[in-house]
């Protein structure tokens, strides 16, 4: 809405642009065309990497291409091996999976093999609600031996439909009931912590170069984060990287 903002739909960031150890805009194609674009500060915005595993929640678009772009530029990465997959990611022939949020497991659905027998309760006392990486550990484990893994949430059924109707309704849409069926689950590549090193104003080493979102690494969220705490990443540090941008010199 603002007349100096330009959106430039068809284009793809290539590489950045660095004179002087400071960077000073993109080079990128637009509809085809080579073209650069200076600016006096640069934010890499382009979210994670899931795209690269098999099984992903991300969206097409999560190629890792920022995590590219800002190494070749030599700004720092760090804990790149702190990708972090989510259990229960509903097991369909699908790209990207749709997410069975946790909160189903919070309310007590349990993890079952083929023959019925719930494993989490012999490999950690949280069971079902162990971390993130444990389950999802241990659902591969299982599913290495032969079997598929299922989620049992048909204790709720009287009240899914109340407390989950957005989980419901894409599961009924892949032909699944989980008021009266087993949801088939499988671990998929969900979030990366690590990323474009940056300060708690979002600049990177790089000088004039900024990132927030998944593509940074802020160090908030440690090797494993927390459920929905990735919305800090949106929500404070897109705030802050702006704040400190307007301020720089030209």
């Amino acid at each position: 809405e603002r007349p100096n903002i330009t959106v430039l739909e068809t284009a793809r960031a290539l590489d950045l642009v660095v004179a002087n150890g400071r960077c000073c805009g993109v080079r990128a194609n637009v509809g085809g065309k080579a073209v650069e674009i200076i600016s006096d500060a640069t934010v890499i915005s382009a979210g994670g990497c899931g795209q690269l595993y098999r099984y992903t929640t991300n969206p097409l678009v999560a190629t890792g291409d920022g995590y590219a772009i800002a190494r070749r530029a030599g700004a720092k990465l760090a804990d790149m091996e702190f990708v972090q997959f989510h259990p229960t990611a509903l097991d369909t022939p699908e790209n990207p999976l749709a997410l069975i949020s946790e909160a189903v497991r919070g309310e007590g659905a349990v993890l079952l093999n083929d023959r019925g027998v719930r494993f989490m309760i012999r490999k950690h006392k949280q069971a079902e609600l162990a971390p993130r990486d444990i389950v999802a550990r241990e659902i591969y484990r299982v599913q290495m031996s032969g079997s598929r893994v299922w989620l049992d949430a048909r204790m709720l059924s009287r009240s899914f439909a109340r407390r989950f109707p957005g989980i419901l309704q894409l599961c009924l849409a892949r032909g699944i009931d989980p008021r009266r069926e087993l949801i088939p689950v499988t671990p998929a590549a969900h979030y990366m912590m690590g990323g474009i090193v940056t300060d708690l104003a979002g600049r990177s080493s790089l000088e004039r170069l900024y990132a927030c979102g998944e593509v940074s690494r802020t160090g908030v969220h440690g090797a494993n984060r927390l459920a929905s705490n990735s919305l800090l990443e949106g929500l404070v540090f897109a705030e802050r990287v702006a704040r400190d941008m307007v301020n720089q010199p030209k």
